[in-house]
């Protein structure tokens, strides 16, 4: 039977295992590149010491050798070929100036160093080196921001403006009486008082607090989101809400506040931030997230017993389902509705099954930790308070494998199509809105077939089926995310600027019709800011896990397609769950028209329509309101270069195709101009035949 492979090896996880609130990873320091200018060689010797190409693409080398010689030794923005070879030296030297153009796109040019090893006919072995330099092009323009007052023009720097201030405290309304539950003392002191008793019962320390009236109160606390809990828990309470600023109206962009989860790990879940979250869960403050979706995530199962998963899962009996028959699946008992994702001997940690249902459904605030330091907290998932829940269907062994048959068996199951497994049919009580596939193969389309029809049938029953497009770092197609029907989910991550990048391991092909934040596959990017135990966090994505050592929960961070599947299906589940949407084809035309185009204009290999934005595809408010620059190639690689006073900038980038996007950033994610939002876009070519191009002025509108 032909297997896909789950977990391992090709869904990357590299791995970060932190059991409760510990860490047990380091982060490799690395020392940036320096780049020293050639330094004067006398002339002589086989080999050239020196190369300028200036402005051109590429230059031969070619001088009289009588031995061997190979290139030992080049930087990545340089190509050799030849590299090796007899007698002659002869190569032509090409640049991929992309490669080697800094973020800032700030070096009029660049160096780099060749090594070569020669072996002479008498076997002596020297080296030699040549210092190649390239000389730039160049972009230049102005990004700016024209607003009309009284019929005059004005031009406003591009400085961010402040976002709206927080909430100033607490009002808290206490009732009348509670029938047999206060004391005839708690009725007659005043509400400051009884704010202060009530949160110093909950552990919850009061910076100040004054009453209004007898029964309203004015607090001020460190802690908002702990004191509101405790105050909304107290049977004394009528209520107890945000002391909300309001501010003066005039005509403009009106702000929302942005709401971020004050769970413990939440400031290292960045792809969140970067899809417009805070903005999104604000929204769902209005209530209109209340229409119920399933999510069936086919998987190595799930830890029923991780509290921050508690109450977010269809349960044994409600409908989850180990589909695995073989006496070797990890836990011996054959199909039955219990999908744990169990402990076999050698395993240590690592639930990718968890992982995966962990960035859906995953509780917000308070959990109640079963184990000695655990986090009391953890993390947070996209669903927040929308009723969407993940139903469990094991389907990838214990060593992280899956066959062809079942996961056939499991789509046909989530997507409500009685299913026949060793002889007993089962029926599936809460048929899955959407289902979730992060595992595959470089199997042929040919041994795929089995999978593309039963993608087809949950497709006809009316199920979004998103699938990994795996992490084989090539142009492969993956099954079953290239099957017909599916929608295929690359992964990009974090570069530093005003545009996420391309996941080098993120396979690349006609079938990718989506990307997500699936994270880096480098220890050394930590673009996210944020902080583990005092050391900056990877560009990895933090989700729940479990220790198989300890036998108890923890949180991992993990890399890949994987990753990225997830936050499609869990936008997906929102987009049912607030009604913009109400079927399959809908929600993926919804996700496909809202998603930010990155990379070459318009659909392509590496990012599919673009990455999925929540803010948009769901009609967030707007939680900022900064105007900046965004500069991609066509190939995804990212750049910024920085705005002046006026908004003006120059770039020193490679030859290629450029976009050049001056807009406004409404979702507080630092991309600016998505497809929401306030845009002026140029495309541009530069090259030996383009040394220079002035794009003019952006103006976003």
């Amino acid at each position: 039977m032909k297997k896909l492979s789950g977990s391992w090896p090709w869904v990357l996880t590299l791995p970060l295992l932190l059991a409760a609130c510990t860490e047990n990873y380091t982060t490799p320091v690395v020392d940036p590149p320096v780049v020293q200018p050639p330094a004067p060689q006398p002339p002589g010797g086989p080999v050239p010491t020196t190369l300028n190409l200036g402005h051109a693409v590429s230059a031969p080398v070619h001088t009289a050798y009588s031995g061997s010689w190979q290139v030992i030794g080049q930087p990545e923005w340089l190509a050799v070929t030849p590299s090796a070879g007899t007698g002659e030296i002869k190569f032509a030297v090409a640049a991929d100036r992309s490669k080697g153009t800094p973020l800032a796109a700030d070096q009029a040019r660049l160096t780099g160093t060749i090594t070569l090893e020669l072996t002479a006919e008498n076997k002596t072995r020297t080296t030699a080196t040549i210092t190649v330099s390239a000389d730039q092009y160049r972009l230049n323009g102005r990004v700016v921001d024209t607003a009309k007052i009284s019929g005059q023009a004005l031009v406003v720097s591009p400085v961010n403006r402040p976002a709206p201030a927080e909430a100033r405290g607490i009002l808290v309304k206490y009732r009348d009486h509670v029938a047999g539950e206060l004391t005839a003392q708690s009725a007659v002191m005043s509400a400051a008082v009884r704010s202060r008793d009530v949160l110093t019962r909950a552990g919850v320390p009061v910076q100040s607090a004054r009453s209004l009236s007898g029964r309203l109160a004015s607090l001020k606390v460190r802690d908002q989101g702990a004191a509101l809990r405790a105050l909304r828990q107290s049977p004394e309470v009528e209520y107890a809400v945000p002391n909300a600023v309001l501010r003066v109206q005039q005509t403009g962009q009106s702000l929302a506040t942005p709401l971020e989860p004050t769970d413990q790990y939440a400031p290292l879940q960045w792809p969140f931030k970067l899809m417009g979250y805070p903005a999104v869960w604000r929204d769902m403050e209005s209530g209109a997230y209340n229409r119920a979706v399933t999510v069936a995530v086919v998987d190595s199962g799930v830890r029923f017993d991780h509290p921050d998963l508690a109450g977010q899962l269809w349960k044994p009996g409600e409908g989850a389902l180990d589909v695995l028959s073989e006496a070797d699946n990890g836990d011996g008992d054959g199909v039955d509705t219990d999908p744990t994702d169990p402990s076999v001997s050698g395993r240590s940690t690592g639930s990718h099954g968890t992982h995966v249902t962990g960035i859906i459904v995953a509780r917000w605030g308070e959990n109640s930790g079963n184990c000695a330091g655990c986090s009391g907290s953890g993390v947070a998932g996209a669903s927040y308070r929308a009723p969407v829940k993940v139903l469990p269907i094991r389907a990838i062994d214990a060593t992280g494998d899956a066959s062809v048959e079942d996961i056939v068996q499991s789509l046909n199951y989530a997507a409500g199509i009685p299913t026949l497994i060793e002889g007993t049919t089962y029926t599936n009580p809460r048929r899955a809105q959407v289902i979730n596939l992060s595992l595959g193969g470089a199997i042929t389309a040919d041994e795929a077939r089995p999978l593309c029809e039963a993608v087809k049938a949950a497709t006809s029953a009316g199920s979004l089926v998103f699938v990994a497009a795996g992490n084989a770092y090539g142009t492969t197609p993956y099954y079953p995310a290239a099957c017909p029907g599916a929608v295929a989910v690359g992964s990009v991550t974090l570069s530093g600027g005003s545009a996420p990048r391309h996941a080098s391991y993120s396979n690349a092909y006609p079938e990718v019709q989506l990307t997500a934040p699936g994270g880096t596959d480098q220890f050394s990017d930590v673009f996210n800011g944020g902080l583990l135990n005092n050391k900056a966090f990877p560009d990895m994505v933090f989700s729940t896990g479990w220790d198989y050592v300890k036998n108890e929960p923890q949180y991992e961070a993990m890399s890949g397609t994987s990753q990225a599947t997830p936050q499609v299906s869990a936008l997906a589940a929102l987009l049912l769950s607030k009604g913009v949407t109400s079927d399959a084809a809908g929600t993926l035309a919804r996700l496909t028209t809202t998603a930010t185009d990155l990379g070459a204009q318009g659909r392509d290999d590496l990012f599919g329509f673009g990455m999925v934005n929540a803010a948009a595809a769901l009609g967030a408010p707007a939680i900022s309101d900064t105007l900046g620059l965004r500069l991609q190639d066509a190939r995804g690689f990212v750049f910024q270069p920085k705005l002046d006073s006026l908004g003006r900038f120059e770039a020193y980038l490679g030859n290629g195709t450029f976009r050049v996007v001056g807009g406004r950033d409404r979702d507080r994610n630092q991309i600016y101009g998505e497809s929401h939002e306030p845009r002026d876009e140029r495309t541009v070519k530069l090259g030996p035949d383009a040394l220079q191009v002035n794009v003019g002025s952006l103006e976003p509108k």
